[in-house]
């Protein structure tokens, strides 16, 4: 039986990609600047005060990260305070997980302070011991460090552990590092048969999981 689960939040429980899907290029342009590749796409697994880091170094944005970070944080807020919305079925999804003992806890790239304010509104933080971000452990999801952390807040270990994610480069992280992953469906991750095909199990959806429940409870 599973005894401990990891959360991603953006594009796993709360459905909220659409916002980041074009931050990263349309605050580079904000500031005058033309992207030279895809960032929005780059920016998936990485943390906010890496990407500000990116800006410095590749565009020569001439502001200090912390100051990058709050803008950035101050065109998000207002989504995740007021407009965020849980994914179908999840909320139902996680207090099955919470009522049959598993252990929950988050591992998000998003900051913690816009995740808590949505999880909260949505009525489902109670159930996560925990919130790890990628800035907690000074890297993002192209490294392991923060489902580590994450497991060791919970106490379990990789053999009984599921890491749920909807961004195939980040679930390929967990899974190359020893966890068992949940590939969950989201629109924006556009290689869905990747995502499956290195997923321990795949989530088309929330509400329809009955597979899911015999693989992870048995």
């Amino acid at each position: 039986m599973i005894k401990g689960a990891i959360f991603d939040v953006d594009g796993t429980l709360l459905d909220s990609m659409g916002v980041w899907d074009t931050i990263g290029e349309d605050y580079l342009r904000s500031l005058g600047y033309e992207p030279r590749e895809n960032l929005n796409e780059k920016f998936r697994i990485l943390s906010i005060r890496e990407a500000a880091a990116y800006y410095i170094s590749e565009y020569s944005v001439p502001l200090p990260v912390e100051e990058i970070c709050r803008q950035v944080n101050g065109w998000t807020e207002r989504f995740y305070r007021e407009e965020a919305q849980l994914k179908p079925g999840a909320a139902g999804f996680v207090k099955r997980l919470y009522d049959a003992g598993v252990k929950l806890v988050l591992a998000t790239a998003t900051d913690d302070f816009l995740v808590e304010t949505a999880l909260r509104r949505c009525g489902v933080l109670g159930y996560f011991s925990d919130l790890i971000t990628c800035t907690h452990v000074n890297c993002g999801k192209d490294r392991p460090d923060v489902y580590r952390a994450a497991m060791e807040r919970i106490g379990t270990s990789r053999e009984n552990t599921l890491v749920f994610e909807d961004s195939l480069k980040a679930l390929r992280t967990a899974r190359d590092d020893g966890f068992l992953t949940v590939g969950v469906c989201d629109r924006f991750e556009r290689d869905q048969a990747g995502l499956a095909a290195i997923a321990n199990f795949y989530l088309k959806s929330y509400t329809d999981c009955e597979e899911f429940w015999k693989f992870a409870l048995a």
